[in-house]
């Protein structure tokens, strides 16, 4: 379910020239729908995502993945550019859902499974952000971009039916109401200043995350290269190298510190930036790129929210909720500037425009202060020292 539902954000993308065309408008225009689908999520992190701790799942999920499927179809139907806009800012919020799935999890896996369900979850996350491109790029191709919106709309409909039966209907015990945990989010970056660090670092490289993507796909589809949205998504199987990362930066994670993950994920991704500054010629010297580039990235991030949660685990919802909206906050800047961006600079300037971003990532999480980790013991955490290196 989060993986289809946050795949939503992501599989237009291939479609874009395709967009534009029908609906008669500059590409300028349409590639602003991803960013209209990441401020949506973002809203969603922020109003929707505290929901967890006050209705039932089964509500909660089935409610969101019904509006998710009505937005898509209103987007199937946009007879201009801001029909569409408006409904990618729902189709975001309803998105969110995935997030949400991801704490429910957490909150019902078996004791000493927490962990486990929550990277579950996280990895069907990523296996929908990377196949949406490619999934939506065939269907565009076989169907048009309109059937393959209402396609993921019957996706959606199918999740919310699972979801109303799989999913937990006891509700979940709150000590505050809805509007006190809202109000209370805004304090949490103030207390943390931990977490305004790993907000600065997970929004850069979430900033060259988009920026490269929506690149690459307004790119590839000018001249010289003209490929058609199949070919374009057919890019995104390159970073199936960063999905299967997420279970190895797990194990680094708890063995290290989230601050090492990161450095060596940033360091990872600036190699793959660089191979992709050297020009889209090379079909093989771009999947490599962009295998590292999206290995760095995603290992980077299951890192960082291990590390958001550690401030206090028992207001982890919180916290994640207040890191993702910052973080997608900064990320939707990288899908705005994508075209202007492309137009003004070129592919290379983009791609160094992403590099930078990256390396200043690397910066501030190598000057992030050493933490303890942080091991569950009979349901609880307790805090242990670093461990001490070996020579």
């Amino acid at each position: 379910m989060a993986g289809t539902a946050i795949a939503n954000n992501y599989a237009i993308q291939p479609a874009l020239t395709a967009v534009a065309v029908e609906l008669g408008v500059p590409l300028s225009v349409v590639g602003l729908v991803p960013t209209a689908a990441l401020v949506g999520c973002m809203i969603g992190f922020a109003l929707l995502l505290p929901l967890t701790d006050h209705i039932a799942p089964n509500r909660l999920v089935a409610a969101q993945l019904t509006t998710l499927a009505a937005a898509l179809g209103v987007a199937a139907t946009a007879p201009g550019a801001m029909v569409l806009l408006a409904a990618y800012l729902l189709i975001g919020a309803a998105a969110s859902v995935a997030a949400q799935a991801g704490t429910i999890a957490g909150r019902h896996a078996p004791p000493g499974r927490r962990g486990t369900g929550v990277a579950t979850v996280a990895a069907g996350m990523s296996a929908g952000i990377l196949l949406s491109r490619l999934a939506g790029g065939t269907l565009t191709d076989i169907l048009g971009w309109r059937r393959m919106l209402l396609v993921f709309a019957a996706v959606a409909l199918l999740g919310a039916i699972a979801g109303a039966a799989l999913l937990p209907r006891q509700r979940p015990r709150s000590d505050h109401g809805y509007r006190a945990v809202l109000t209370s989010l805004h304090a949490l970056s103030r207390q943390f200043p931990e977490l305004r660090r790993a907000v600065a670092t997970g929004g850069l490289w979430y900033f060259a995350f988009n920026l490269v993507w929506v690149a690459l796909a307004l790119t590839l589809a000018k001249p010289p290269y003209s490929l058609g949205p199949t070919a374009i998504g057919l890019y995104s199987l390159a970073g199936v190298l960063g999905f299967a990362a997420l279970p190895f930066a797990g194990r680094l994670t708890d063995r290290y510190t989230p601050a090492t993950v990161v450095i060596a994920g940033m360091l990872a991704a600036a190699a793959g930036t660089m191979l992709l500054a050297t020009g889209l010629h090379t079909p093989a010297v771009t999947a490599l790129g962009l295998a590292l580039f999206d290995a760095g990235c995603f290992a980077a991030q299951a890192a960082n929210l291990s590390g958001v949660i550690a401030l206090d685990p028992h207001r982890s919802g919180s916290l994640t909720s207040v890191y993702l909206v910052l973080y997608f906050t900064v990320g939707a800047l990288g899908t705005a500037l994508a075209a202007p961006l492309i137009s003004a600079a070129g592919w290379q300037g983009t791609t160094l425009a992403a590099l930078a971003a990256l390396l200043l990532a690397a910066a501030l999480a190598h000057t992030s202060p050493r933490r303890p980790r942080l091991e569950p013991t009979h349901g609880t955490e307790r805090r242990l020292a670093p461990r001490p290196r070996t020579r």
